[in-house]
């Protein structure tokens, strides 16, 4: 009884940042933004927190959130996917290259010239799994407000950069379409909501049993793709849940900057700036040379290859129609990849260094 009330207490000083961020994302919803949800929540709630106001995380709310973004991802694996698969293998095999050079860049960066530990360079400079990286940061001698904000503003410019860049690569509408009250209002029917409920359900189960990176979201991914790949189900998420995860997911990147100021932190700030504008530019030109050889979507590619946020990054790959499942399933074997070795590439750099 204590656990709900707890719950119930956090919940409750959540709901003025959860206003906060409903407002921004209506604010540019009004203003014809694109992805007006996620990135009118985030810019209202960064700026918030940078101007001093302390902001309560999500933190159930959160974990909620990631199970219908994972069951959201898995519908977008149709059974018509089969004869793109081939190309995928050639992609994610650039992408993992692309990742090893992100990564030697980023710890090269941080050691050299940003003149951080071993640790901290490591654990910063991992393009992607900000949470699993952030727990594992906790048994190492990483500075973890370094390794927290570095992550942070990578999301955040990787959010901020993705509507022009895709504005520059063309054939993309990142225009919001206008929507009646009635399709906001519209829901599944109670079969297909049991088929969502029971794939996020399934889903969170297998993910903890696999230990899955990001368990609650690849898992309900994995379980809902199953669903709907052997056509059992073609259920969707509705509109409003939709634009519900886009804020919380906003929010979740804007509240991380709560308690800093840009006077105390502008060293880590601007180091973590530089660093993130040259991991995009590694990805802009992977995923130009994987569209030259593959012909994949150029979008899809610049989406799946960006270093990092893959709950976000997702998000806006199935926001805009841009092959969600291409994009998802890139960020999942690269979290797990460095995830798996980040053990190794620490104890093979300290043997390096000492």
């Amino acid at each position: 009884m204590s656990s709900i009330r707890q719950r119930m207490i956090a919940m409750g000083r959540f709901l003025p940042t959860l206003a906060l961020g409903i407002a921004g994302g209506g604010l540019a919803y009004w203003l014809h933004m694109p992805l007006p949800w996620l990135l009118g929540a985030m810019i209202a709630t960064t700026v918030a927190s940078l101007a001093g106001v302390r902001l309560r995380p999500p933190s159930s709310s959160r974990k909620a959130v990631l199970v219908v973004i994972g069951v959201m991802l898995g519908s977008a694996f149709t059974p018509d996917l089969s004869g793109d698969l081939p190309l995928w293998g050639a992609s994610l095999a650039i992408m993992l290259l692309a990742t090893a050079l992100m990564m030697a860049f980023s710890v090269w960066f941080s050691r050299h010239v940003a003149g951080y530990s071993l640790d901290t360079a490591l654990y910063s400079g991992v393009p992607g799994g900000v949470s699993a990286v952030t727990l594992m940061a906790m048994d190492s001698n990483a500075d973890l407000r370094t390794v927290g904000m570095t992550h942070a503003v990578r999301i955040l410019i990787l959010l901020i950069a993705i509507p022009p860049l895709l504005q520059a690569i063309g054939h993309v509408s990142l225009q919001p379409g206008g929507m009646s009250l009635a399709q906001w209002l519209w829901l599944p029917t109670l079969e297909d909501a049991a088929w969502l409920a029971a794939a996020g359900v399934a889903g969170v189960w297998l993910g903890n049993w696999l230990r899955l990176p990001n368990a609650l979201l690849f898992g309900p991914a994995l379980i809902s793709a199953a669903l709907h790949l052997t056509g059992m189900t073609q259920a969707a998420i509705p509109p409003t849940i939709i634009a519900l995860a886009q804020v919380i997911i906003g929010v979740s990147v804007g509240v991380r900057f709560a308690g800093t100021s840009l006077l105390d932190v502008g060293y880590n700030l601007t180091m973590a700036v530089l660093q993130t504008i040259a991991l995009l530019l590694i990805a802009i030109l992977a995923a130009w040379g994987a569209h030259a050889l593959t012909g994949y979507s150029l979008a899809a590619a610049l989406l799946a290859y960006m270093p990092g946020g893959a709950p976000e990054l997702s998000l806006v790959a199935l926001s805009l129609g841009i092959d969600p499942a291409f994009v998802t399933s890139h960020h999942l074997l690269r979290i797990t990849v460095l995830i798996l070795l980040m053990p190794v590439l620490l104890n093979h750099c300290r043997r390096w260094s000492a």
